[in-house]
């Protein structure tokens, strides 16, 4: 079976579906693989070392024409689909909840898809959770970003000067992101609080050296490991809780995301107005309307004398590590669907079932 990839089209995007690393694995296991020349290039990964892998670097035309499993990060663009042949497989985060419309084009051309970030919260799958494995990379930039921003460093300091107080950070969400970014921030010396609306993760948030904020959550709904559904008065109370802590903040780093809907907003332009002078909002959910009201993806704005940052993909912005990591999510996937000679189709599995979005022109998951 042949397995390709093709530079990603998205702007801005530095991240390639397939490493050399995971190529040779796939080579190694009767697979073949052909690769785009230059789609590597932004990862830091030349065509050289792709050659030496052994696979093969062709024209994108090529790798469409030759592929049965063409892998990629994002979506497919109108003009990607256009160039579909009837009967290949597409493996990518295709986000299939919000984007209807590009799997309606999928399908129409003949084509197979299977959405990276439909991948269940199972433990079996864990090796092929794209979604954490790109998280935890954004999480610990997202840190980066906000030391970098801040007017504060994150330690404390003894100086001949006087003492420097720690930086003051607070979190909200203890998923992933969240729980990368709270131990990074914890080993840049910072004081670390962190707000979650699901109670259980207090052990988790406490065991990296975090202060959990309690308060009553109310009803919420969680499902496969997500949040996915808050009323507004569990919202309210948590925006109420939170002025005092974000009013003595240096960083706020939000997280929170919900699954095929718009993300939530925790931070209010009021809850902005009680921040400090210099004190710094990384936006995490940007890409998905931000949990700052005040947020622009793309952006870094100050307003009352705080900086709020919306930079988009993260993950992009560490490309070795998030190519490397989203290869690695490919190659555990791709070997537990198929083999060299083809695909088991086991519709009974579980990670089956809730990737495979459409197939012989009929659109299984919507």
């Amino acid at each position: 079976m042949k397995i390709g990839t093709i530079k990603e089209s998205r702007k801005d995007e530095n991240r390639v579906a397939l490493s050399p690393n995971v190529c040779k694995q796939l080579i190694k296991n009767g697979f073949e693989c052909y690769v785009e020349s230059g789609a590597g290039a932004n990862s830091y990964f030349l065509d050289e070392h792709y050659k030496e892998a052994g696979a093969h670097v062709v024209s994108s035309d090529d790798v469409l024409s030759k592929v049965d499993v063409l892998c990629k990060v994002n979506p497919l663009s109108d003009e990607e689909i256009a160039r579909l042949r009837t009967g290949i497989i597409v493996m990518s985060l295709a986000f299939h909840l919000v984007n209807r419309e590009t799997v309606e084009k999928i399908n129409a051309r003949g084509a197979t898809l299977f959405s990276m970030d439909a991948i269940p919260r199972i433990s079996r799958a864990q090796s092929m959770d794209v979604l954490s494995s790109q998280s935890n990379l954004a999480g610990y930039k997202a840190v980066m970003l906000a030391a970098n921003e801040s007017s504060k460093i994150f330690p404390m300091l003894m100086t001949a000067a006087g003492t420097i107080t720690p930086a003051k950070v607070v979190i909200f969400g203890a998923g992933v992101a969240g729980l990368q970014a709270i131990g990074t921030a914890k080993r840049l010396g910072a004081v670390v609080e962190v707000s979650d609306i699901r109670p259980e993760t207090k052990e988790e948030v406490e065991s990296l050296g975090g202060k959990f904020i309690s308060f009553d959550t109310g009803n919420v709904v969680i499902e496969g490991g997500y949040v996915k559904e808050a009323g507004e008065d569990t919202l309210s109370r948590q925006r109420e809780i939170l002025k005092k802590h974000l009013a003595a903040a240096d960083v706020v780093i939000t997280t929170a995301l919900v699954p095929g809907k718009k993300a939530p907003v925790l931070v209010t332009s009021e809850m902005v107005g009680v921040m400090k002078h210099g004190s710094v909002i990384v936006d995490m959910a940007v890409e998905q309307g931000g949990n700052c009201e005040l947020s622009e993806m793309g952006t870094v704005k100050v307003v009352n004398g705080v900086k709020i940052v919306g930079y988009a993909n993260l993950p992009s912005l560490l490309p070795s590590n998030s190519s490397e990591a989203y290869a690695k999510n490919i190659y555990a996937f791709l070997t537990h669907l198929a083999s060299k000679d083809g695909f088991k189709w086991d519709m009974e599995d579980e990670i089956t079932a809730g990737t495979l979005i459409c197939r012989d022109g009929k659109i299984l998951k919507s």
